[in-house]
C-alpha cells in the first residue's frame, strides 16, 4: 500500500532536523583540520574520518542485529557509494576549502537540490511539482544572496575561486550521484547499516590510496582538538547523520532531502554569530529569509512513497 508523507511530518522532520544541525556545525571542525598551519593533509583527515566511521557503523550493525556481510552483489552498490559519496565528495570539498572560504563552499553546495532533482527524474522517475519548482526558485535566489555575501567577505584570487568552485562542483556531483543511486530499488533491498559500513570502509580504502598518492606517508595531529574533531565528524556527522539522511531521501526524494544543504550555511552563520561574533548583513539576512521561505514552500506538499522492499 502506498503511503503519503509530508516533508514536515515528524517521521521526516525530526531526522531532517538532526542531520541538518549536525552538518551545519561541522564547518568549525573541518576548518580546524584544514586551516593555515594544519599538520595533516586534508586527504589523510578524510581517510581517518571514514576509518573511524566504518568502525562505528560495524558496531551499529551488530547492535541492530543485522548481518555485516552483504554478499558479493551488495559490494557493488557499496563500492559505488563509497567512491562517489565517501571519497570523491569529501576529498573535493576538503580541498575546495583550501582555496576558498567554507562559507563559499557551503553556499555553492546548497545548489545540490538541482542535480538531485534532475538525476531523480531520470533514474527514479520522480517528477517535481509546481510547488517544489516555485519554492526552489525562491530558495535559489536566497542562496545567491548568501553566496554574494560570502564572496564579499572573502579575498580569493580568480584562480583560487575557479579551482575552489570547480572542486565544490565535483563534490556536489559525487554527493548527488550517491543520493540518487542509494534510493534505486535494487540498492534499497540491502539493509542500510551494513550497506553504509561497506560503503564507508571501501571509501576509506580509496581515500587512503588517494592520500598516499597526493600527500605521501600518513601524518597525524595528536592535539585533543583534532582527535575529538575526528570523532565528531566520524560518529555524529557520518554514522548518525547518514543513517538518518538516506532513509529521508527514500521517503521524500533526493530533491527535497537536499534542502538540508540549503540550511547548512544558515546554521553555520548562526553558530558563528554565537561563538565568533559574526555580524549579519542585509544580503545575508535577506538570503536566509528567502532560503527558509523557499524551503517551506517546496517541502510543504504531499508525496506518495512506495515502502522499501524487504532486505535481500
Amino acid at each position: 500500500m502506498r503511503q503519503h508523507f509530508r516533508a514536515l511530518d515528524p517521521a521526516v522532520a525530526i531526522p531532517f532536523t538532526i542531520f541538518t544541525l549536525i552538518w551545519g556545525s561541522t564547518w568549525i571542525v573541518i576548518r580546524d583540520q584544514i586551516g593555515d598551519g594544519a599538520s595533516v593533509s586534508p586527504h589523510w583527515s578524510v581517510t581517518y574520518r571514514f576509518i573511524l566511521a566504518a568502525a562505528g557503523m560495524a558496531i551499529i550493525t551488530k547492535v541492530r542485529g543485522d548481518k555485516l556481510w552483504l554478499g558479493r552483489k551488495g559490494l557493488v552498490p557499496a563500492a559505488i557509494i563509497g567512491l562517489t559519496q565517501f571519497c570523491l565528495n569529501f576529498n573535493s570539498v576538503y580541498l575546495a576549502e583550501r582555496h576558498i572560504t567554507s562559507g563559499l563552499v557551503a553556499t555553492f553546495f546548497a545548489l545540490l537540490l538541482i542535480p538531485n532533482a534532475i538525476l531523480a527524474y531520470f533514474f527514479l522517475g520522480q517528477k517535481v511539482d509546481r510547488r517544489f519548482v516555485v519554492g526552489s526558485a525562491i530558495a535559489t535566489v536566497g542562496i545567491g544572496l548568501l553566496f554574494a555575501h560570502e564572496f564579499k567577505l572573502g579575498r580569493a584570487s580568480a584562480v583560487d575561486l575557479t579551482v575552489g568552485l570547480t572542486l565544490t562542483l565535483v563534490g556536489m556531483f559525487g554527493a548527488s550521484t550517491s543520493n540518487v543511486y542509494q534510493a534505486v530499488e535494487r540498492v534499497r533491498r540491502f539493509p542500510l547499516s551494513p550497506l553504509l559500513f561497506w560503503s564507508m570502509a571501501i571509501g576509506a580504502a580509496l581515500d587512503a590510496t588517494v592520500a598516499s598518492l597526493m600527500a605521501g606517508p600518513p601524518t597525524f595531529d595528536p592535539r585533543p582538538g583534532y582527535i575529538f574533531g575526528l570523532l565528531y565528524l566520524a560518529l555524529a556527522a557520518s554514522c548518525l547523520a547518514f543513517s538518518l539522511y538516506f532513509p529521508v531521501v527514500r521517503k521524500i526524494g533526493p530533491a527535497r532531502a537536499a534542502y538540508s544543504s540549503v540550511l547548512v550555511p544558515i546554521i553555520a552563520m548562526a553558530l558563528s554569530t554565537v561563538f565568533e561574533g559574526y555580524r549579519w548583513s542585509l544580503l545575508a539576512g535577506g538570503g536566509a529569509v528567502l532560503a527558509l521561505g523557499g524551503m517551506l514552500v517546496a517541502l510543504g506538499g504531499r508525496r506518495k512513497v512506495i515502502p522499501a522492499p524487504d532486505a535481500a
